[in-house]
């Protein structure tokens, strides 16, 4: 999936750390093309982290991308980082 075209009607997910700038990046590029998503703090609420981890088999990388439920990539760009 290309993170960077999310369809519209489509659940976004982001798991973040408020200070990353990847993940500052990855919202900024979606408030630009106007798609709508949903921040999870996960650096400062556990449970959140819990989620992340769930997802990302323990990867701490953050933005972790969450299309419809599933679980896309951790890192933002090309390559992703994070």
């Amino acid at each position: 999936m290309d993170v960077e075209r999310i369809p519209a009607g489509t659940k976004l997910e982001l798991y973040i750390s408020p200070a990353c700038p990847y993940c500052k990046a990855a919202m900024a590029h979606y408030d630009a093309a106007g798609t709508k998503y949903i921040v999870h703090d996960a650096q400062n609420d556990m449970a959140e982290r819990k989620k992340m981890f769930s997802y990302t088999g323990g990867d701490p990388t953050v933005p972790t991308i969450v299309v419809d439920g599933k679980y896309v990539q951790s890192g933002w760009g090309h390559p992703p980082e994070g």
